[in-house]
């Protein structure tokens, strides 16, 4: 598994059932793993690896309570079997 994947379902597996995850997040604890001062850098490698697992059905997207059926705009991260 890439850093973006490790990183994503890491903070899924640390959060409660049914909590979400900011993308944001996951590229932020990239960018701390590398000593990278801005995590935006590493955003396109997590948007890859949302897609991927949203493909695999490993994840869902919402924003504000509503479902999404793929990454548009801003958007939380749960575990697909926490919908």
């Amino acid at each position: 598994m890439d850093a973006a994947t490790v990183a994503i379902i890491a903070l899924l597996a640390e959060r409660r059932s049914g909590e979400s995850i900011c993308p944001s997040e996951a590229a932020r604890r990239i960018a701390a793993e590398a000593s990278e001062a801005d995590w935006r850098a590493s955003m396109p490698i997590i948007h890859a690896a949302v897609d991927q697992l949203v493909d695999q059905n490993r994840i869902s997207l919402s924003w504000k309570g509503q479902s999404l059926s793929a990454r548009c705009g801003p958007y939380r991260i749960v575990q697909a079997n926490d919908k």
